[in-house]
């Protein structure tokens, strides 16, 4: 395992900060390094390597790349759904030219594995909204979608004719205690939690029966690191497999908050996001990768719910 060089592009956002924690957790602190174009938090910077980069400069990707002996990237950088509507070229230029820059290093085996993380923004209105299957109509109507459309279809070209080693996942709503939301749709499941614990009360920007699947940080690191190390020849989806864990509302989340806080409050005031939320389906079938790498989740939305009170407790109290 030791023999894996890892770097990580995007290491101080969402998911890209904890997943390099724990890869340096298994590969050990000094293989592992982190990059992005601003500075992660303080246990990211300290723990192992940390540069600066852009995700779309090229030279300066393909030094580090040489420079520490890269076998493996985890391309993490990506503009998110509700800041991508905002900047519609800014965030095609990062989603896309990111993703050929790595995918042409691996073509010329420069590196040899490829992790890049789709969406299921790549979905759209006419997606059946219930058990969505691995393959279907995918129309997505956001810009973040048509980008992750777009890199599923690029990452499985560069497998049949290249032979890149290039694994994905389509993440549904991602929750976390340890890093703040990032500009996504799904990111009133983790504001409600800071606003419940600040004030007592939330404003949703969903409305209380926009149902979206959602999963806690801890499954989507352990799926993206089962996926790398899974043998090449059980992935067998090469554009990205779906993954699935909880499905809820603003409302259930809500009244789950309730059991722990019984004077919560919530309201919903629907902004530009519904739009977006109403396109994605509710719920995800996700048994190609149970059968391929054995993929499971840990979390449903009461063990969730205590997780994201005990952990935004903690950090509380640390930094007081």
């Amino acid at each position: 395992m030791n023999s894996k060089k890892i770097l990580i592009i995007g290491a101080s956002g969402q998911i890209g900060s904890e997943l390099s924690l724990k890869l340096r957790e298994l590969y050990g602190n000094d293989n592992v390094v982190a990059s992005d174009i601003k500075e992660g938090n303080e246990e990211l910077m300290s723990s192992g390597p940390f540069e600066i980069a852009d995700a779309t400069d090229q030279p300066r990707i393909e030094a580090l790349i040489e420079q520490y002996k890269i076998t493996d990237v985890y391309l993490m950088a990506a503009m998110l759904s509700g800041t991508a509507e905002k900047m519609p070229m800014k965030a095609w230029d990062l989603n896309m030219n990111s993703l050929f820059i790595i995918l042409n290093l691996a073509k010329e085996k420069k590196i040899e594995k490829v992790y890049w993380p789709s969406s299921i923004a790549v979905f759209g209105p006419t997606t059946p909204k219930q058990d969505t299957p691995q393959t279907t109509i995918m129309e997505p109507s956001t810009v973040y979608g048509i980008s992750k459309q777009a890199g599923e279809r690029w990452c499985e070209y560069y497998f049949n004719k290249y032979g890149v080693d290039v694994r994905s996942i389509r993440y549904p709503g991602i929750i976390s205690y340890k890093t703040l939301p990032g500009g996504g749709t799904t990111d009133y499941a983790i504001e409600i939690f800071h606003e419940a614990l600040k004030t007592g009360t939330y404003t949703s920007f969903l409305s209380e029966n926009t149902s979206l699947p959602m999963m806690f940080m801890e499954d989507a690191i352990k799926a993206t690191i089962d996926i790398m190390q899974a043998p090449a020849e059980n992935i067998k989806v090469r554009s990205s497999y779906n993954l699935a864990a909880m499905t809820f509302t603003p409302k259930e989340l809500a009244s789950e908050i309730k059991k722990q806080m019984p004077d919560f409050k919530i309201s919903y005031v629907p902004d530009f996001r519904q739009a977006i939320a109403d396109s994605w389906p509710a719920s995800i079938d996700d048994s190609e990768a149970k059968k391929d790498w054995n993929w499971d989740f840990e979390y449903d939305l009461e063990k969730l719910t205590t997780a994201m009170f005990e952990g935004l407790k903690v950090n509380a109290v640390k930094e007081n």
